[in-house]
């Protein structure tokens, strides 16, 4: 009989270990620790959190020399939150500058203009042990956990989709798409071999064609080499996109341009607005989220 019940709870499988306890909506910080360090994590639980049901995650990457706080305020998606029910996490990054932090992708020179040393915090390791963390204390949907970011945040997202695939179900960078690091003193080109997930992993990002900080056409050296286009191109090869690229209007003065008939649904698109500089678009928070909402990690 007992062996029976235990093969019945082995078939449910075990219950999500944060769910079942209540929180009040809005924001609040949780505690992460890896091995030398420890962070506390800005989240915000959307209106009507219960803690009964689990939720998709969004990881809100901020820029180069800001915070998780200033991110979350400025691109407003706890608002988008709550509108459509999900957390929302916004860390700060592991390596200080100026009155902020900036994140460490390896091999690739931050806006200092030095490359992260062997010493410098693991923020790879640190965005996994985050899940981990919110997944312990919230009602997470592991399947569904996404990363956005501006700037520097976007190609830490990019990064994550490089690096984490196996815990990142999409991405969606703000003016910072990126597909690896770039060809040795070659800037224009992308090393393929520094970006190999394991599975497709679905790609929106969004762009302003006025940004001169990180110019779709590239340019600005190691820090922002390759253009754009061609880390959506690196995209579509990893996802093994099959239709030719399109580009297309979506609304006065913003257009669409990617690659679709990807493996697994892992479609690879950017919105680019015609008009647009180097800053988030509250306005894109729907098509984020719409983006988000279609994808899932496989069983």
């Amino acid at each position: 009989m007992i062996g029976s019940a235990l093969s019945v709870l082995a078939t449910l499988g075990a219950p999500q270990s944060g769910c079942g306890t209540a929180h009040a909506a809005g924001a609040m910080r949780i505690a992460v620790s890896i091995p030398g360090s420890s962070r506390d994590v800005l989240v915000h639980l959307p209106r009507g959190y219960d803690g009964a049901q689990q939720l998709p995650l969004v990881l809100n990457l901020h820029g180069s020399g800001s915070r998780g706080s200033e991110q979350l305020a400025s691109s407003k998606l706890a608002a988008t939150a709550d509108a459509h029910g999900f957390i929302v996490a916004a860390p700060d990054a592991g390596i200080a500058h100026d009155r902020g932090f900036v994140w460490n992708i390896p091999g690739v020179p931050t806006v200092s203009g030095s490359i992260p040393g062997p010493g410098a915090p693991d923020d790879v390791a640190f965005v996994r042990a985050l899940i981990d963390t919110l997944d312990a204390q919230l009602c997470v949907d592991t399947r569904r956990v996404y990363a956005t970011g501006l700037s520097g945040g976007g190609r830490m997202a990019s990064w994550l989709g490089c690096a984490a695939a196996d815990r990142i179900a999409a991405i969606a960078p703000v003016v910072g798409l990126r597909a690896g690091r770039a060809l040795g003193e070659d800037q224009t080109r992308v090393d393929t071999a520094s970006c190999t997930p394991a599975r497709a992993v679905p790609v929106l990002s969004f762009a302003g064609a006025q940004d001169r900080t990180n110019p779709i056409a590239g340019g600005e050296g190691a820090r922002w080499g390759y253009s754009m286009h061609a880390a959506e191109q690196r995209w579509a090869a990893i996802n093994g996109c099959r239709d030719a690229p399109f580009v297309r209007w979506i609304e006065a003065g913003t257009y669409a341009e990617g690659y679709t008939g990807c493996r697994d649904g892992a479609d690879v698109t950017a919105h680019v607005d015609v008009a647009g500089e180097h800053n988030w678009l509250v306005a894109d928070n729907e098509a984020m989220w719409a983006f988000f909402a279609r994808h899932s990690l496989p069983d």
